[in-house]
C-alpha cells in the first residue's frame, strides 16, 4: 500500500508540473502580440503646435492655463527668451505655473544672418 501512495504521489506532482508549465506557456502566448501590427503601439494623438513665446499675441498667450492677462502681457514685456525656461529665470511666472506650460510652450530663435564676407 505504502508503494502504491509513493507512486499515485509521484504521478500527482509530475501532472502538476506538467500542468502548470503548460498554463505558464498559454500565458506567454495570450500576452505576447499575435501580429507585428499588433504589437506597435496606437498611433499617437497629433501634438497641438508649440506657442512661440517670442511670437505669440497676448491672446494667444492668455489662453495659456494659469497665464491671463497680466503674465501674458508679462510674458511680451520680457521678450526676447532664449529658452522657454527663461520664464523663470526673469521670474516673469513662477515654478508652479510655469510647470503647466512647458509642454505647451517654445521659444524659437531668429535664423542667424550670414555675415557677408568684403
Amino acid at each position: 500500500m505504502n508503494k502504491f501512495l509513493t507512486s499515485l504521489l509521484s504521478v500527482l506532482c509530475a501532472s502538476f508540473l506538467l500542468a502548470s508549465s503548460a498554463y505558464a506557456a498559454d500565458a506567454k502566448k495570450a500576452a505576447a502580440p499575435a501580429t507585428p501590427a499588433a504589437a506597435a503601439p496606437a498611433a499617437p494623438a497629433e501634438k497641438p503646435a508649440l506657442l512661440d513665446l517670442n511670437s505669440a499675441t497676448q491672446e494667444e498667450l492668455a489662453q495659456l492655463p494659469k497665464i491671463g492677462e497680466v503674465r501674458s502681457a508679462a510674458i511680451i514685456k520680457g521678450r526676447p527668451y532664449k529658452g522657454k525656461n527663461d520664464l523663470v529665470t526673469k521670474k516673469i511666472i513662477p515654478n508652479d505655473v510655469y510647470a503647466g506650460i512647458k509642454d505647451l510652450v517654445i521659444a524659437k530663435q531668429p535664423p542667424k544672418e550670414e555675415k557677408k564676407k568684403k
